[in-house]
């Protein structure tokens, strides 16, 4: 495959398509991801190009023919650990898809290999800082901690440790409603680590730690790091999602190392969660299953989806999924009583919301409910989600037959009866429309939330 100068012309042939790329959307040390969008298919959801580009050659003495950098090296390797991996885990719901591989020829250092990935949204660590320290609720916390155990369960089953669970590496996937797993690039199979540091300052497990401190000083630790370093990570995230807090500097504390065990009862002693105390509870002892110091004692993914905590059915604040878009809007105060009962009004009324919504992407299906649940709501189902999120953007205030609210609306499978939070709503199973537009919806207030932002 070859490419395009991304700097001169955003464009990119990669897989026998070409796409556009629109924008980067992060960096680290060998590696760069960009959001690209396939040329003359609209339908066709954008996705990211995680391109591994080698450093430019440094001034020095002259290398043997034919040898290659260690910075290059490192870039090759990166990727083809990457990609071994994804390969190896295609296919669960919750680990990013891996679309294909590339080598972009015309980069600016040389020729770079590339990871054509779907595109996710809001990562965890942002949903952190929208939450203004207050944490998340608890069924934001339910969703997170489930699909992220469940990919845990099916990468530790393939013999597989993440080995850098964090915030930043869970991200939320609008098109299929769920969190996924991304960034394998410290991802080793158990048994066989090639990495000598692995996870990040403060989601790293006791074990990492020591091996890490005793690698920095040339010595080999006797403890191998296993599957159960990524519990502690997430036991840790759940508990910044609880709190709204970060932690790095209260785990690296010797009160932490002493009785982390009275650290997390104070954090949900502080945490005046109005009627959910078992819950709560449950919530509580999760945690503190994944933070045993001891590795041999921490829950693995598989006992831990087990906890009680997973039973209780919670129903999403309308702060929750302000930030998490799904490819469905929900329009409110557009039609009438009278307009629902005039059929020639209300036709007109279809074709005019129908065109309206088409000027933002392609729309899959519409549906105005004349009777409850959702009777008089508009329910608009777009191609992909980042349509929907043009769509509500501009529609939100809209005048149509009246003032128009656009709001997400979640398409969940897992809880098809759950309560809507605003307006009552509630999934029925037995209503035709509800499993593909319908399940679980909620007013986000739009207008007032992104002016008070």
């Amino acid at each position: 495959m070859s490419g395009c100068v991304w700097g001169a012309a955003p464009l990119l042939e990669a897989l026998g398509r070409l796409w556009e790329v629109q924008a980067p959307l992060g960096s680290g040390s060998s590696a760069s991801v960009y959001r690209v969008r396939c040329c003359g298919d609209p339908r066709a959801p954008p996705g990211a190009v995680k391109e591994f580009v080698p450093p430019p050659p440094r001034p020095g003495p002259a290398r043997r023919p034919g040898a290659r950098p260690p910075a290059a090296d490192c870039a090759e390797y990166g990727f083809r650990k990457e990609r071994a991996a994804l390969e190896h885990l295609r296919g669960h719901r919750n680990i990013v898809t891996l679309y294909g591989v590339f080598t972009n020829h015309y980069s600016a250092n040389g020729p770079s290999r590339c990871l054509l990935l779907e595109l996710l949204d809001i990562s965890v660590s942002e949903l952190l800082l929208h939450s203004s320290n207050q944490g998340c609720s608890m069924w934001m916390i339910q969703h997170c901690a489930r699909d992220v155990l469940e990919a845990l369960a099916f990468l530790h089953h393939k013999g597989y440790v993440h080995a850098d669970l964090k915030p930043r590496n869970i991200l939320w996937s609008a098109e299929e409603e769920c969190f996924k797993l991304i960034d394998f690039g410290l991802s080793f199979k158990e048994g066989n680590q090639d990495v000598k540091y692995i996870q990040t300052d403060g989601y790293r497990a006791p074990e990492a730690e020591l091996q890490n401190c005793l690698a920095q000083a040339g010595l080999q630790s006797e403890t191998e790091c296993t599957s159960a370093v990524d519990l502690w990570s997430l036991g840790i995230v759940l508990l910044e999602m609880f709190s709204g807090m970060k932690l790095k500097h209260t785990v690296q504390s010797q009160e932490w190392k002493t009785n982390s065990s009275a650290i997390i009862d104070r954090i949900f002693a502080s945490e005046g969660v109005v009627n959910s105390a078992i819950p709560a509870y449950h919530l509580r002892d999760l945690i503190k299953s994944m933070l045993h110091c001891d590795q041999g004692k921490r829950a693995s993914a598989e006992k831990a989806l087990c906890s009680p905590f997973f039973s209780i059915p919670f129903a999403p604040h309308i702060e929750d999924l302000v930030m998490l878009p799904t490819p469905v809007l929900r329009l409110l105060n557009v039609l009438s009583d009278a307009s629902l009962q005039c059929e020639e009004e209300y036709e007109d009324i279809l074709e005019d919301i129908r065109e309206e919504c088409q000027k933002y992407g392609p729309v899959v299906s519409l549906l105005i409910p004349k009777e409850n649940p959702g009777k008089g709501q508009v329910f608009v189902e777009y191609a992909n989600a980042g349509d929907s999120k043009a769509a509500q953007k501009m529609l939100t205030g809209k005048i149509f037959d009246g003032v128009e609210d656009a709001d997400f609306c979640p398409v969940t499978g897992s809880s098809p009866w759950l309560p809507c939070a605003g307006c009552g709503v509630q999934g029925d199973l037995e209503a035709p429309w509800s499993r593909s537009i319908l399940a679980l919806s909620l007013t986000l207030c739009l207008q007032s939330l992104f002016l008070s932002s």
